[in-house]
């Protein structure tokens, strides 16, 4: 069975905000069929930058997608969040 990496653009709410604190929290929040994949950091303007989390959840899971995008849009330093890539893996 195949799994899916679903690529996220998230902007923290302010300079101030801790990128490593945050990937800590979006770790926390994922439900247990998912993982990180990987993450990189994207310059966005005047010393802000962007986390890009790649995260991996089964082919088989119908809803997974919307369910880990509410919920990274409830931690507190989260601004907005862009869904930026999903394709298949093996």
């Amino acid at each position: 069975m195949g799994k899916i990496v679903i690529s996220f653009k998230i902007f923290p709410t302010g300079l101030e905000v801790n990128l490593d604190d945050l990937k800590k929290e979006i770790e926390d929040i994922l439900p247990s069929k998912t993982s990180i994949y990987g993450y990189q950091t994207e310059p966005v303007a005047f010393g802000l930058n962007a986390l890009i989390a790649h995260i991996l959840i089964p082919e088989d899971e119908s809803g997974l997608l919307d369910k880990i995008e509410e919920d990274l849009a409830k931690i507190p330093d989260v601004s907005q969040i862009q869904t930026i890539m999903v394709r298949r893996t093996q």
